[in-house]
């Protein structure tokens, strides 16, 4: 097997790390497909792999009584197994694969014994978890204190960010997951977008026309979680600042 070089990974954790952490992953390091609807992390269960997207995205889904709900997104940014790097081997929440690519994986212990040999990555991997600990908090508070088609607006955006194309598929179904709300919602929702100029939804994708007025319309919903990843990571999470 043919292990990834640092300068041609888009990952930007893996990118970020110094050579000499990069080298103690490379060995472990294995491509992945990313298909949808896979569970790359089960509720509940040892999480055997971390995985660091290249393309595509894996929503983090809370499950309880009233349905399912995004929690949070991971794309190229970031990495899927978070809890590894802080000690912990499984979650009560899954990561499930709502936008198909691929990336990298290596075992969970491999992992671990790589954080355990250098602080630096440790570093790093510390500053990652609070910047997807504000995304989380500013998902809570998008869901509390914004109408839906401002929701819908910041999750396009998110999106957008960690794909770095105007076009992607999505389904009214998964949309209503990611947003928590019934599909007639996300339905009435799309329609207003678009009718306003800023998307084009044809069955099952989404073409995102105006990014700026999609940001005005997002309003507080979207920014400061993007804004604090640029601060704290010390690159712009959407390439695009």
């Amino acid at each position: 097997m043919t292990h990834p070089q640092q300068a041609g990974v888009r990952n930007l954790l893996l990118s970020g790390l110094s050579t000499e952490d990069f080298a103690l992953l490379q060995p472990n390091l294995e491509p992945v497909v990313l298909a949808l609807r896979h569970f790359v992390v089960e509720a509940g269960e040892p999480i055997s792999h971390v995985t660091f997207p290249e393309r595509g995205i894996a929503s983090t889904i809370a499950t309880g009584a009233e349905g399912r709900i995004e929690v949070g997104i991971t794309g190229r940014e970031g990495m899927v197994g978070l809890p590894v790097a802080l000690g912990i081997d499984r979650s009560p929440h899954g990561s499930i694969i709502q936008l198909a690519g691929d990336g990298h994986r290596l075992p969970a212990d491999d992992f671990r014994a790589a954080l355990e040999q250098s602080p630096s990555m440790q570093r790093l991997l510390l500053r990652y978890a609070h910047v997807a600990m504000i995304q989380t908090a500013q998902t809570a508070h998008a869901n509390a204190a914004f109408a839906i088609e401002a929701r819908l607006a910041r999750w396009l955006l998110m999106t957008h960010d960690r794909v770095g194309e105007a076009e992607f598929p999505l389904t009214h179904e998964f949309l209503s997951v990611m947003l928590g709300v019934r599909r007639p919602g996300v339905t009435v929702a799309l329609q207003v977008l678009e009718g306003n100029g800023l998307i084009r939804a044809t069955r099952g994708r989404i073409t995102i026309l105006d990014r700026e007025r999609l940001i005005e319309t997002a309003d507080d919903a979207y920014g400061l979680a993007e804004a604090e990843y640029a601060s704290v990571m010390g690159v712009p999470l959407n390439g695009q600042a």
